[in-house]
C-alpha cells in the first residue's frame, strides 16, 4: 500500500519540498516538487503553507525535514539561513502527526544508503562499487560544507551526522597561505567551509587578483561561479582550479579522520562541478597524504548524481526512524 510523506530540504539558499510516495519500506517516487528561495519566506511555517498553496492540496500528516545545520536541543538555528525552528512546536505549526528532523547531509547519507549505482558516478580511485560493509564519508560544498558518515553493517546502516565542514583549514602551499591570511583578517578562526563552499570562491579570487597585480573588483559569489563555470574569465577559472585543489585536500582529511572505505561527493556545488573534478587537481590532492598515500589510492571516490538527494534521503530517514 502506497503512503505519502511531505519531505523538505531546507538549505541556506533554497527550500525544497516534495511528496514522497512510499511503499514496502522504500521511497518509490518524489512528486509535486517545488523549489523556493529561503529568503522569500519569513519562516519554515510560512514556506510550508506556501508549498501547500502551490500544489493545491492538503498535505500529509507525516513529514520529513532536512535542515542545513546541527539538529538537537530546544531551538534550531540554521547555519546560513535566518529561520529559527522549535522542534517541539513542529506538530502544531506544520500540522504533523509524525515527523523526522535531520541534518541535510544526514539526509544525503540516507539517500546514498538506498540509491543504486546509477546515481553514483566514478571520480577517482578504484572503479568499484561502494562497500557493502564499512564506513563511507559523504560531503559536499554548497552554501556551506556538509559532512556526514554512513556506516554500513551486515543487515542495516547507521548515519552519523558531523560538522566536519567546520574543522580548521590547513594551507598546503604559498597561495593557500595567503588565502588563510586574508580570511584571518575577517574571522578569528578559519574553517574549511570558508574556502570550499560557495562564498569561498570569492576569497580565492581576491587573492589571485592580488597576485596578478589587478584591482580586486567586488563580485557576488553566484556571479563569480557563473564566470568560472563558463570559462570566459581566466582568473575566475583559475580560482575554480584552486577551489578543486583545496576540496581534494579536505576530502582526503575527512576520509582519514573517519576511516572511510569510500567517499561520496554531493552538495549543490558538487553537482555543478562534477564534470570538472576528475580532470582537476582534486584527485592528486586527495591522495597526497604522506605515509598514507597508498591507503588513499585504494579509496573509491564517487559523485552523487541524484537530482534531489536531500528530499529522497529525508523521506528514507523517516522510514527508518518510524519503522514504516
Amino acid at each position: 500500500m502506497t503512503q505519502e510523506i511531505v519531505t523538505a530540504d531546507i538549505g541556506g539558499t533554497h527550500a525544497r519540498f516534495a511528496i514522497a510516495q512510499v511503499e514496502g519500506h522504500h521511497v518509490e517516487a518524489l512528486t509535486d516538487q517545488v523549489v523556493m528561495k529561503s529568503a522569500d519566506h519569513a519562516s519554515l511555517q510560512t514556506a510550508w503553507e506556501f508549498y501547500a498553496d502551490q500544489i493545491g492540496r492538503a498535505l500529509p500528516k507525516d513529514g520529513a525535514i532536512a535542515v542545513a545545520g546541527p539538529v538537537g536541543g530546544e531551538l534550531l538555528r540554521f547555519t546560513n539561513n535566518p529561520w529559527i525552528v522549535r522542534p517541539h512546536a513542529i506538530p502544531t505549526k506544520l500540522g504533523l502527526d509524525r515527523f523526522t528532523l535531520i541534518n541535510d547531509f544526514g539526509a544525503v547519507a540516507h539517500a546514498v544508503a538506498h540509491l543504486n549505482g546509477d546515481s553514483l558516478v566514478h571520480c577517482c580511485g578504484p572503479a568499484k562499487p561502494l562497500p557493502a560493509i564499512g564506513p563511507i564519508s559523504i560531503f559536499g560544498p554548497g552554501t556551506g560544507l556538509g559532512a556526514v558518515q554512513l556506516l554500513r553493517t551486515s543487515d542495516s546502516y547507521h548515519v552519523i551526522e558531523t560538522e566536519g565542514g567546520h574543522t580548521d583549514f590547513a594551507p598546503l602551499d604559498s597561495i593557500e597561505d595567503q588565502i588563510l591570511q586574508k580570511l584571518r583578517q575577517k574571522y578569528r578562526r578559519v574553517s574549511v567551509e570558508r574556502i570550499v563552499s560557495g562564498p569561498g570562491l570569492v576569497a580565492i579570487h581576491e587573492v589571485l587578483s592580488n597576485l596578478e597585480g589587478r584591482a580586486a573588483v567586488p563580485v557576488d559569489d553566484r556571479e563569480l561561479w557563473e564566470m568560472a563555470l563558463e570559462g570566459k574569465d581566466s582568473l575566475a577559472a583559475a580560482a575554480l582550479d584552486r577551489f578543486c585543489l583545496s576540496l581534494g585536500a579536505v576530502a582526503g582529511d575527512l576520509a582519514l579522520a573517519q576511516g572511510a572505505k569510500a567517499v561520496v561527493i554531493g552538495g549543490g556545488l558538487g553537482a555543478r562541478i562534477a564534470d570538472i573534478l576528475p580532470q582537476s587537481g582534486f584527485c592528486q590532492r586527495f591522495v597526497a597524504k604522506g605515509r598514507f598515500e597508498a591507503v588513499m589510492q585504494n579509496i573509491p571516490v564517487k559523485l552523487l548524481r541524484h537530482p534531489q538527494p536531500g528530499l529522497f534521503g529525508a523521506a528514507a530517514a523517516f522510514l527508518q526512524e518510524h519503522n514504516v
